[in-house]
């Protein structure tokens, strides 16, 4: 397994080791011991969250605050997304930066995505199934949200603004300028 961190602190790119054969493959897509070293952090996911989604299906950009904060490891087990970083945390150097991630059943790369980052994805191919650790429970009353498509963060999501699938709430939420 490799990590790379993004130009992001924190975030980055998880590469597992995937052994192919007449078979099929193997890979370890998660060990708790080798993740926190290769981060170089001490994360404990609590919770395994799983979406099956559409092309052109758009789900954020989501984040909980405050003693809700999650941290995720994100991966998709059948289709392609790209999925999308924004460094939301207050004083950093890269606030309001983000990372686009292509991960597929393919490349079988995982994203990291700490604290104080929010977080979104757009399905690339006809479906997707997206998986993601989080290091905590999810709160409805801390559960927050930034505008997919607020200027500021200038996000290319691959796609036109005909072919996205959002959610009504999600078409509301506000700038980052605004939260």
């Amino acid at each position: 397994m490799k990590a790379t961190e993004t130009k992001l602190k924190g975030c980055f790119v998880i590469e597992p080791t995937v052994f192919n054969d007449k078979r099929g493959y193997f890979f370890e897509s998660f060990n708790n011991r080798l993740f926190n070293e290769l981060i170089k952090a001490n994360v404990q996911f609590v919770q395994d969250n799983e979406s099956f989604s559409s092309k052109g299906v758009l789900r954020g950009l989501h984040y909980q605050e405050g003693e809700y904060a999650q941290a995720k490891l994100v991966r998709v087990v059948k289709g392609s997304v790209l999925d999308v970083a924004v460094d939301i945390r207050e004083g950093s150097k890269t606030y309001g930066e983000h990372v686009a991630v292509e991960l597929n059943e393919e490349n079988k790369k995982q994203l990291f995505v700490p604290r104080g980052f929010a977080h979104g994805f757009v399905v690339l191919s006809e479906t997707a199934i997206f998986s993601y650790k989080c290091d905590n429970f999810y709160n409805k009353s801390s559960e927050r949200g930034i505008i997919y498509n607020d200027s500021n963060l200038n996000i290319d999501w691959k796609l036109t603004e005909k072919e996205l699938i959002i959610s009504d709430k999600d078409e509301i939420l506000p700038k980052l300028k605004e939260v």
